[in-house]
């Protein structure tokens, strides 16, 4: 069996080659060595996405010629996947490109130089430090999903551990954000050397977010004495510290055993799956994707970048950029995905692509993005909004060799509907040629939701919920509703609907929020009703 490791990509190139892996075509140890000693790039959160999509347009731009410097990987959760992923595999890793023909292009990653936990451990902070303090690191990118940048409860108040790590000051923290403050700090001190911190994950304005977040730690360090004035005016200068908006889409779902067992029938040894906790997901040295892929990034680098609009990034404005991440996060994509989610988990489905078989699902994502959703959108003109939610539902979502599953789009739901759907809504109540009176599905998928917070299927059978940060608080409003029992629904539903930090909106204050109640009430008559409420609105 062939193993992924530097020693055996130096000496059985051969070997990868006949298995049909592409290996990288330049000195990789060389580029290592130069990344550690002058980084230029580092990332915070090593998991599926940074795996198969930012490492792999930096390995494809040195492959280029275009830079002769790879990234740094920074993990500050501890999840394991340093420890058993990134480090016995050398920081290689497999690309598995699953495409709709059922073919697997494949590709041993090798531009990730080096790959740090930085949780507990002394040492690895230091070298953090060590990097900031450089003024050759030219930008920090993040994909750390929506909670990492949270610093707040529903109430919207700073949460209670949160605010007792910042009066320990910028020692060492271990909540992401202080500590990207705290390594802010560290630079500020040494030198005020530039960097753009840029956010990569998918919710709207996302570096306003990441800014908020960082600049809000530094504030409450600075009341309490840590840090100096000065450090909030470098955090605030965009000829030192820029926050650039971005939007990014590539479906990279768990590490699936289909793709694992195909790549050992190969012979191919490096392929095990491994679950760092029970019941959680499943890690790997390969990930496997798909073939469609965006990243649009708002060009504002005080320290210069490496040319990725060679490898297709596209380089624009901050208005295109919220043009195109609207289109995406809003419309075109991320709500269509949670709709399916929420109702794949009720239907009991354990597949994207199969649920895009189903003609109920099917038609409930159509009338989301082409009916509802697409009165709201603006054409950002570099990607056309109809032919991406073309290739959303008829290509990206049906491939039936892409093992997303709907368990793992439920994840954070609650951190999700703000931007996915309360956005399309806030649209409706403002302009006057739109109505939000006439939004039925996008209400219908909120109802779903607070239907799937019961923990029962369509069936009446107890399910698993995905991880969420507000799963417990608000289960808690609606524990008493009972199944089959619509009037058991009484006021429960109102702390939920009536949260602007769930949804962006007061459903109430809108006009919604009887609606949503009315459908939840349908969804709950008993078994099948889920099934007979998405069937009769879609064909009424």
């Amino acid at each position: 069996m062939l193993h992924l490791g530097k020693e055996e990509l130096k000496t059985k190139k051969d070997r990868f080659s006949a298995l049909g892996m592409k290996t990288p075509n330049y000195d990789f140890e060389k580029v290592w060595d130069a990344t550690k000693k002058s980084p230029i790039w580092l990332h915070f959160g090593g998991g599926n996405l940074f795996r198969a999509f930012h490492s792999v347009l930096q390995q494809h731009l040195i492959e280029k010629g275009e830079s002769d410097k790879g990234i740094i990987a920074v993990s500050t959760f501890s999840d394991g996947v340093i420890d058993k992923v990134y480090h016995p595999h050398d920081n290689l890793s497999l690309n598995v490109v699953m495409k709709a023909d059922g073919t697997l292009d494949m590709e041993v990653i090798a531009s990730v130089a080096e790959s740090i936990a930085a949780y507990g451990d002394p040492e690895p902070w230091e070298r953090l430090k060590e990097i900031f303090r450089n003024p050759s690191l030219q930008f920090t990118t993040f994909s750390i999903t929506e909670k990492g940048y949270d610093l707040r409860d529903l109430s919207g108040e700073i949460r209670e551990n949160v605010k007792k790590e910042m009066e320990q000051g910028p020692a060492q923290p271990s909540h992401t954000m202080l500590m990207v403050a705290a390594l802010l700090y560290e630079r500020y001190q040494n030198g005020q050397a530039p960097l753009a911190l840029v956010s990569t994950d998918n919710f709207s304005h996302n570096g306003d977010k990441l800014k908020d977040a960082i600049v809000t730690v530094a504030t409450a360090w600075k009341v309490l004495g840590f840090v100096d004035e000065g450090f909030i005016d470098y955090l605030n200068d965009e000829t030192k510290i820029t926050f650039p908006w971005s939007m990014i889409d590539k479906i990279t779902p768990q590490p699936s055993k289909i793709v694992a067992d195909k790549l050992t029938n190969l012979g191919y040894g490096s392929a095990e799956l491994i679950y760092t906790r029970p019941n959680g997901p499943a890690i790997a040295p390969f990930v496997n994707t798909e073939e469609s892929e965006y990243l649009v990034i708002e060009d504002r680098f005080p320290n210069g970048r490496p040319a990725l609009e060679k490898v297709g990034v596209y380089f624009t404005e901050r208005s295109v950029v919220d043009q195109v991440e609207r289109m995406k996060v809003c419309t075109c994509l991320n709500p269509l995905h949670t709709a399916l989610a929420i109702f794949g988990c009720l239907l009991d489905y354990t597949s994207i692509a199969d649920e895009m078989n189903d003609e109920d699902l099917k038609a409930l994502v159509e009338k989301i993005g082409y009916v509802e959703g697409m009165k709201t959108v603006t054409d950002p003109g570099i990607i056309a909004p109809m032919d991406f939610i073309k290739e959303v539902i008829d290509v990206r979502f049906p491939n039936p060799n892409n093992p997303d599953t709907p368990q793992r789009i439920a994840t954070d739901t609650s951190q999700k509907l703000a931007i996915r759907f309360g956005e399309t809504i806030k649209a409706y109540v403002e302009r006057t040629d739109l109505d939000v009176n006439d939004l039925t599905f996008i209400p219908l998928v909120l109802a779903g939701w607070c239907r799937y917070l019961l923990g029962l299927n369509d069936a009446g059978k107890e399910m698993n919920l995905s991880p969420d940060p507000l799963l417990e608080e608000v289960q808690q409003s609606i524990k008493t509703i009972e199944f089959g029992n619509p009037d058991s629904v009484g006021e429960q539903l109102k702390p939920i609907l009536s949260n602007q930090r769930i949804f962006g909106v007061d459903l109430y204050q809108i006009g919604m929020g009887t609606k949503v109640e009315a459908l939840f009430k349908q969804l709950i008559q008993g078994p099948g009703a889920v099934r007979t409420t998405l069937h009769e609105l879609l064909n009424s």
